[in-house]
């Protein structure tokens, strides 16, 4: 029989593995955008999937864009037993800012990883099988992501037709513990954008796994 520490000692080092895993990992060295300021690099060009080359500004659509920092492996985008993963989300998303005059496109800026599980094969792969219905652009050494202050995947910035920051953090309040109702974040933004209206949540923290930068 198993003796009461024992199971006090499996108990926490099941605990430690879940809070690896799951935890909401940020890097505090990133300092975000601060709202309403144009963001930056818009004309910086980085390669999709397919092999062509966009920049943000012209993927624009007439009342904005939204850009999605994104991964391949993080579970808070493909899912896990206790989470089914924001990707899931991404067409429909996707369908809902083009229904409000907004493109969305993802970006994956995880250079440490990009021989591996976020190399452009990999991006292509899982681009297909989920069967993206927007870009995915490969950012070179987190280039955007550094300029945006971007920490997570996901990690969601919604700008304006002036390529403004309107918007910035988590899609919605899914994986908060404490929700006692649904938020829908970044779809309450582009609704109060589209009517003119004031953004009552224009920023809340960002959810997910840190971005795999290559230390300097």
């Amino acid at each position: 029989m198993m003796s009461f520490t024992s199971t006090i000692k499996n108990a926490f080092a099941g605990l430690s593995i879940f809070i690896s895993t799951f935890s909401f990992s940020q890097d505090p060295e990133v300092k975000t955008l601060p709202m309403g300021e144009r963001v930056p690099m818009i004309q910086h060009q980085m390669e999709n999937i397919d092999g062509k080359l966009f920049n943000l500004e012209a993927l624009s659509g007439k009342n904005g864009l939204l850009i999605v920092f994104s991964c391949n492996t993080c579970p808070f985008v493909v899912g896990s037993e206790s989470f089914e993963g924001w990707e899931k989300q991404y067409n429909e998303l996707n369908k809902f800012a083009e229904a409000n005059g907004f493109k969305m496109v993802l970006i994956n800026s995880n250079e440490a990883k990009r021989k591996d599980d976020d190399s452009p094969e990999a991006m292509k792969k899982r681009a297909l099988d989920k069967a993206y219905t927007m870009p995915y652009l490969m950012d070179k050494n987190s280039e955007v992501a550094d300029a945006f202050g971007a920490r997570t995947t996901p990690h969601v910035f919604l700008v304006n037709e002036n390529m403004e920051l309107i918007y910035t953090g988590a899609i919605d309040n899914k994986v908060d513990g404490k929700r006692t109702s649904d938020d829908n974040y970044l779809k309450n933004a582009i609704e109060a954008q589209v009517k003119g209206q004031e953004i009552k949540t224009n920023s809340t923290p960002p959810r997910g796994c840190s971005i795999k930068r290559v230390k300097k």
